[in-house]
């Protein structure tokens, strides 16, 4: 299935494409914001809990808040940056834990 990822991708981008072009989606900053968002989530649910993981995952759903954020409520981006940057630090602190593994494969032969 993962060399099926890139062409599953673009049908995806274009379908979406279309639709905004249509005015079927009212805005591209909410797609991306909910693109960021799912795609964190689908890395939790595609890798489960990694080294990797615990980084990319979070920080691409804090990243689409961020978006979402200075799309609607205006907040400026000299405020959301360095929070990413700090929600970045924190999670590449928490991936040094022990008790993560480095694979997913790591962790099924442990388990």
């Amino acid at each position: 299935m993962r060399n099926a990822s890139l062409p599953i991708t673009l049908i995806v981008a274009g379908v979406a494409w279309l639709l905004w072009y249509y005015r079927l989606f009212p805005d591209i900053d909410w797609i991306i914001a909910a693109g960021l968002v799912v795609g964190g989530i689908a890395i939790f649910v595609l890798d489960g809990v990694t080294k990797t993981s615990v980084v990319t995952g979070p920080f691409l759903i804090a990243a689409g808040i961020a978006w979402a954020l200075h799309d609607r409520a205006r907040v400026s981006w000299f405020v959301l940056l360095p929070a990413l940057l700090i929600i970045l630090g924190v999670l590449m602190l928490v991936a040094r834990s022990p008790k993560i593994p480095e694979s997913r494969r790591a962790g099924e032969k442990a388990g």
